[in-house]
Formats: structure tokens, sequence, C-alpha cells
């Protein structure tokens, strides 16, 4: 079956855009995006390190991994290798060859709305990797598949190019056109609640928190 190919690379935001969001926590965007976007049910499998850079997305059918194969011989610095897997979670779409497979591509990550394997290599590793469950099963290679098309991760929308970013509360997303603006809304937020940890340190906090 074959594998449709929208797009071989995807639009990158200026890389101020990318290293502002790299302190930016996922629970303060969310905050800034009405609380709306997010996939839900992913957790990180890696030992540590933020996530941050743009959707190079896969849609695959359940338990297959061909489109991955054809999407890693196409991602470069910068891209999250996004995939829409169905939130199957009975065969394995990414294992430890696959990661090292990304990392030597120069990629930032994966975000798998499906299960990965090997599941030690990635403990062991900073290179960040969020899936939905761990299996032994490895996958099928029939296809079919699409690259670079909008897919759906836990109930959020990802398009190429939107901006990827993950931490330890999860994985939030965003159009690139509205990132610059959002990051400034983050940063604001995260001074408010600095001084108001600060205000508690010091006695004088007045309750003023959750009333804004």
């Amino acid at each position: 079956m074959t594998i449709t190919i929208a797009a071989n690379s995807v639009p990158k935001p200026p890389a101020e855009i990318i290293e502002g969001f790299r302190g930016a926590p996922t629970s303060v965007i969310s905050d800034n995006l009405a609380r709306l976007p997010g996939a839900v049910g992913l957790k990180p499998y890696h030992r540590g390190g933020k996530l941050v850079g743009t959707a190079f997305t896969v849609r695959t059918r359940p338990g297959d991994n061909l489109a991955i194969h054809r999407a890693l011989e196409l991602v470069g610095p910068g891209d999250v290798i996004v995939v829409d897997g169905g939130g199957d979670e009975t065969r394995a779409l990414v294992g430890e060859i696959m990661k090292n497979i990304a990392q030597w591509r120069k990629a930032e990550g994966y975000v798998i709305d499906g299960a990965i394997r090997d599941v030690a290599a990635f403990a062991a590793d900073d290179f960040p990797c969020y899936a939905r469950a761990v299996i032994h099963r490895g996958p099928y290679k029939n296809g079919p598949g699409e690259v670079n098309v909008p897919v759906t991760i836990g109930g959020s929308v990802i398009s190429p190019g939107d901006v990827v970013v993950g931490d330890e509360d999860g994985v939030v997303s965003f159009p690139a056109a509205g990132a610059a603006a959002l990051l400034e809304a983050v940063r604001a937020q995260v001074a408010r609640e600095e001084e108001t940890m600060k205000a508690i340190r010091e006695g004088r906090y007045q309750g003023s928190y959750g009333k804004s």
C-alpha cells in the first residue's frame, strides 16, 4: 500500500521563538490557550529533557509503521515526529533503532498516539519520546499512511509546522502564526506566578491567587 507525502518538509518559525518556549512550562502555555489544546493520555518515556520543535506529522494505520520509516528519510533539525497511530496499544510503532535514526537525523523527538517498545533505551536517554503505552509486540510494515497532513493526537489536532512543546506534564501544540504573542503572554504569567511564590515565601501573601 502507498504512503502519501503531502510535503517533504515543514516551515520553521524564527529560532528565537523556539528558544523562548524552551523555558515555558506546558501548564502555563495551556492556561494561555484557554486550557483547550493538548494531547490527552500520553506520557513521557525518556529520562528528561524539554521537547520543543515543529510538527512533522505522520498518520498511519494502527499497528503499522511503514509511514514512520518514510518520514525518517525526510526529517531534520527542529522537527518533532508526531505520529497519529489511532491510539492503538496492541503493537509498538517505534523502538530503539527508530529512536537512534531520529537522533541521527537530528530530529527533536517523538510524540506518538500509540505504543512503543525498547522502553529501557528511551528511559536511559534524554531524547524526548511521548507515547500512550509500551508493548513488546512489533509493528507491521505494509501501509497505508500519510506524511505531513493534519493529525489527531490524544484528541488534539496538530498540523504540519505547528509548534510542539513537551515537558513532565505532557504535550501541547499551537499554530506558529500566533506563537510570538503566546510567548509574551506565557512570560507574563510566569512572572506573576513567580511573584506569588515569592510572596508566600516572605509571608506577605494576601490570598490573591485564583482570583484573577
